[in-house]
């Protein structure tokens, strides 16, 4: 009530709001009458609470009563409810012998009327089994298999009588004449695909609980009518081959599965995508001839270098025969899979080609070595063969790539061991060729300087350099590629007919694609890794080859040190005039400076094939020689090549020397003299001299009497052959 006049109060400011902006005699006025009218709206309330509190005082004793007469009334029924139960239980315990004996008799009851129901059932059996032969002499189908539905359920209500066997088989044998009267009505309904005559046989068939049988009359007419189809295309088309063949056939199957598909939802609605699935997958299995007899035959017409071509034509045939097909299974099925059956028929069609995908590695073998004919053979001029080489590389890939194209497209990656087979084939005899351009690097050295040739051996050199590459670019892009396509065939998930694993592969065949993959984890092994060791191997033979070219001049000069006219007989007769010549006073002989002049022309010559850019040649040098890694930039190959001459020059001036004989005081002055020699030369190249020709010119100078404190710490093999060729006793 209280609430309601706030309210009443707010609705009345609201609306006289406008009031409050009133001159102020008529504000006074107006609150005065309000307040005079609040007064008697708070009057009009205590009277309203007044009544009502009156009211409910005067209510309060007859609720008092009401609930007092509900507590009662609760009281006396709880006490009839005590007492029901306690007659319920006296007339239980009383009439318990009377109920089972109702009992007794209601199944007594019943027995009776099931005996009676027997009796009626196999005084039916007996009519029926005496009018069954009439019914069959009159060769009314329908009306046999009305009276055989009809002994069938007599039989059902006679399951427990002595005879019941006996009775069964008797039915059984009346089943299988009826079938036999049907079958020849129902293959001609089947294969004239007469709607309502095979519907009236599903209808008998089932029935008589023969509906598997008649599936089975369906599977074998409709496998009958396109296998007939099959010899039919091969018959008018004998002048073509299995490729026309397979396509004109492939199409009729897929029409006359779409025609298959409505006639069988008609007749049999809840399996007709089951049934068409195992005719398909038993008719591609029993062709006659068969489709791996007729590839057989057209590949035994071809070479081995085209016969690949004609199966990868076929697959692709084929496969796109069994993606239209998959699309209109998985249209009827919406989702439903059906593995086993699916997988079964995916087999089916693509079992043809699981010998020749075991057998791919064979086939791409062929295909690679007749497009290695189609290169340039080697040449007669050493130039020739090398810009040969260098121009086929890049044909020598794509033929690669295309093949990596064909295991995918025939194989569906599941080749990918074959294929590597193929490419280790065929780069190995590609590699050949390089063999060739070596040999001929071979006999074109000479014993006097070639720049031409050591042009030449760094071309080739670049061009293997070019080939590593590239192999090894394709060898990632291999790997990539094998990697996506085991995802692929390892994923289950999808349609029966991309298991291409179970559809294309041989258990063997699985093992090897298995072990192909574990071996990418294997970080010491590449997939290519014996053409990239042979590739190696190459550019080490051929650094060899150059590094003898350059050294052939050097090497020609070395060999005459021991014929140097400084240590003959004649030189020492006269070793006493020129004892004392102070050191300026002898010059190098005229072959070290040979060595020298030639040592000094080298960078000129070497720079530029390895201070430009040129990619190629530096992933050969280091694949040729270890020291070639070691230098991070293109600039440091110059002195590394350097530094290896230098270093068998030294070696081979060492050996020389050694072998010289005896020396006197002038000859070892000069000895010593041509060595200082090559070490100013080589220190003009930034190198140095070896240490054992350091210590033999130190060796060489020593005065005979200091030679065994002075020799302390040079090698003793050097120290010792020099002592030889001084003359010098030993004091040890």
């Amino acid at each position: 009530m209280l609430a309601s006049l706030t309210l009443r109060k707010k609705i009345a400011l609201e609306r006289y709001r406008p009031i409050i902006n009133l001159p102020a005699c008529s504000v006074t006025a107006f609150v005065s009458s309000l307040v005079m009218k609040l007064q008697l709206y708070v009057q009009q309330v205590n009277g309203a609470l007044e009544e009502t509190s009156q009211s409910v005082l005067s209510s309060l004793p007859r609720i008092l009563r009401d609930t007092q007469l509900l507590q009662q009334e609760t009281l006396a029924l709880r006490e009839k409810m005590v007492a029901v139960k306690q007659e319920i239980a006296k007339i239980e315990k009383d009439t318990a012998s009377s109920m089972a004996t109702l009992e007794k008799i209601d199944r007594i009851k019943t027995e009776l009327q099931t005996a009676k129901q027997g009796l009626h059932e196999a005084d039916n059996w007996t009519v029926l089994a005496n009018d069954v032969e009439e019914v069959f002499e009159s060769g009314d189908i329908e009306a046999i298999s009305n009276k055989l539905f009809s002994m069938q359920k007599s039989l059902t209500m006679l399951a427990n009588v002595v005879d019941y066997e006996d009775k069964k088989l008797q039915l059984e044998g009346l089943k299988n004449r009826l079938e036999a009267m049907a079958s020849p009505r129902l293959v001609q309904a089947f294969t004239a695909a007469n709607l309502e005559q095979s519907k009236i046989y599903v209808d008998i068939f089932g029935k008589m609980e023969r509906l598997p049988q008649l599936l089975k009359y369906y599977h074998n007419c409709l496998k009958v009518s396109l296998g007939q189809e099959w010899r039919r295309t091969i018959e008018l088309a004998q002048d073509e081959n299995v490729t026309y063949w397979l396509h004109t056939y492939y199409d009729k199957l897929l029409s006359s599965w779409h025609e298959q598909v409505k006639w069988c939802h008609q007749v049999f609605p809840n399996t007709s995508i089951d049934i068409l699935i195992e005719v398909y997958a038993d008719l591609l299995r029993s062709l006659d001839p068969g489709i791996p007899e007729c590839i057989e035959a057209v590949l035994k017409q071809h070479s081995n270098t085209v016969q690949l071509s004609i199966l990868l034509e076929l697959k692709q045939m084929t496969r796109h025969f069994a993606v239209n097909l998959s699309g209109a299974i998985e249209t009827l099925l919406r989702g439903k899979l059906q593995n086993e059956k699916l997988l079964s028929l995916a087999q089916a069609v693509y079992a043809p080609y699981v010998p020749y995908v075991a057998k791919y590695s064979t086939f791409e073998t062929a295909q690679l070595e007749q497009q290695l004919q189609f290169l340039d053979r080697s040449h007669d001029d050493l130039s020739d063969t090398i810009n040969s080489l260098s121009l086929s590389i890049s044909r020598i890939m794509s033929y690669a790539a295309e093949a990596n194209k064909r295991c995918k497209l025939f194989t569906e990656g599941c080749g990918y061991p074959g294929l590597l087979r193929s490419l280790n084939i065929y780069f190995n005899k590609y590699l050949e060729k390089y063999q060739q351009g070596l040999r001929q690097l071979e006999r074109k050295k000479v014993k006097h300087e070639d720049w031409n040739l050591f042009q030449m051996c760094l071309t080739l050199m670049q061009t293997i350099g070019d080939l590593l590459h590239q192999i090894q670019q394709f060898e990632k892009s291999l790997v990539i590629d094998i990697t996506e396509a085991n995802n692929k065939l390892q994923n289950t998930n999808g349609s029966a007919f991309c298991q291409y694993k179970k559809l294309l592969l041989t258990s063997s065949g699985c093992t090897d694609l298995e072990n192909l993959v574990a071996s990418f984890q294997r970080e010491d092994k590449t997939i290519l890794d014996s053409i990239i060791k042979s590739i190696q191997k190459l550019c080490t033979d051929l650094h060899h080859i150059t590094y003898e070219v350059i050294f052939a001049p050097i090497f020609s000069q070395l060999l005459l040190v021991q014929k140097a006219p400084a240590w003959s007989l004649e030189t020492n007769k006269m070793s006493n005039l020129s004892l004392d010549l102070p050191d300026y006073s002898f010059a190098p002989q005229e072959y070290i400076t040979q060595v020298g002049q030639y040592l000094m022309t080298l960078p000129q010559h070497l720079e530029p094939f390895l201070l430009r850019d040129n990619p190629s040649l530096t992933l050969a040098l280091k694949a040729a020689d270890p020291q070639y890694v070691q230098s991070s930039t293109e600039s440091g190959f110059t002195s590394i090549l350097l530094d290896i001459v230098a270093r068998g020059t030294c070696q081979m001036f060492q050996d020389q020397t050694l072998g010289i004989c005896q020396l006197n005081s002038v000859a070892c002055k000069q000895l010593a003299t041509d060595i200082d020699y090559l070490g100013n030369v080589l220190e003009e190249l930034g190198l140095c001299l070896s240490e054992n020709l350091q210590h033999m010119s130190l060796l060489l100078r020593l005065p005979s009497e200091d030679y065994q404190s002075g020799s302390s710490g040079c090698n003793a093999r050097v120290v010792a052959a020099v002592r030889q060729m001084r003359n010098i006793t030993s004091s040890g």
